[in-house]
């Protein structure tokens, strides 16, 4: 019999306060390994939490370029053997062997970080090419703050244990399209990435994405990579987020929360040099 894959477990904790100790149930999310195979061979092996792991192995192999230009034409637990055997953390994505030769990730990607083994911002950006400004949607600035609230409002797995990340794409009406949740930032995004591929939603150019936590170099990474051309964070970006997203003409908004947020990226806003040529030459009048 298959075991039950579940996203949370419980468990009884002891907690200890000026009340003394009470014995409470407690809900706490689930990590566990997942390898991912492309073709049969291993690509990595990452930890997550369980579910929606077809979506985590397709976006993985997509931002990390392994697919090449090749469309999926399979996805199925193990490889050479009962999805049973392999405790369903084994996916394999197929392409009828029209992907290209790659070099898999040595040893384990931890959940936290997905740049694990890989060279440099070169290495891992030389592939894609620039954003064109004119073929991403055009989103309303004002409008994040409200959108970020209804994001998290509807993480689930948080509100009960309080120990994920979530990711989220949206379009320019503010409809969010797809949400995902997993103890991993970058899964979590891969996640969502991996579903609009498999609904022949990539490239990503009519949306935005939602990150939960901070805004690093892998978020941004990965926010190019599917074709998105915002990426927004309730938290702060890295210096290396803000300097790969202005690479990739990609917008980049940190802080986003109640009604304030900060533009990272682009570097000037569309509208800031006119309203600054304004205030200089009315200065000067």
């Amino acid at each position: 019999m298959a075991r039950r894959r579940t996203e949370t477990m419980l468990v009884t904790r002891v907690t200890v306060g000026d009340s003394g100790r009470q014995r409470q149930p407690d809900e706490l999310i689930v990590e566990e390994p997942m390898s991912i195979q492309l073709n049969g061979e291993l690509v990595t092996t990452t930890m997550r939490t369980p579910g929606h792991d077809y979506e985590l192995a397709v976006g993985f192999c997509h931002t990390e370029g392994v697919l090449g230009d090749a469309p999926v034409t399979g996805v199925r637990y193990c490889a050479d053997g009962p999805a049973v055997a392999s405790e369903f953390n084994v996916v394999t994505v197929e392409t009828a062997g029209a992907a290209p030769a790659f070099t898999p990730r040595l040893g384990l990607t931890s959940s936290s970080c997905g740049l694990c083994g890989s060279d440099s911002i070169d290495t891992l950006c030389e592939r894609l090419a620039p954003l064109d400004p004119s073929h991403v949607a055009r989103f309303d600035i004002d409008s994040f703050p409200e959108l970020c609230t209804r994001v998290l409002a509807g993480q689930g797995l948080f509100t009960s244990t309080g120990a994920v990340h979530g990711a989220a794409a949206f379009d320019a009406d503010g409809n969010i399209i797809v949400t995902r949740e997993d103890v991993g930032r970058h899964i979590a995004v891969d996640k969502v990435v991996g579903r609009l591929l498999l609904d022949g939603q990539l490239p990503a150019r009519e949306f935005g994405l939602f990150v939960s936590g901070r805004a690093s170099f892998e978020m941004v990474q990965k926010a190019w990579a599917a074709g998105f051309g915002l990426l927004l964070s309730v938290s702060a970006p890295t210096s290396l987020a803000v300097q790969t997203a202005r690479r990739a003409n990609l917008m980049l908004a940190g802080f986003v929360r109640n009604d304030r947020l900060n533009v990272y990226a682009p570097e000037r806003l569309p509208n800031e040099r006119t309203a600054l040529l304004s205030t200089a030459e009315s200065e000067h009048s």
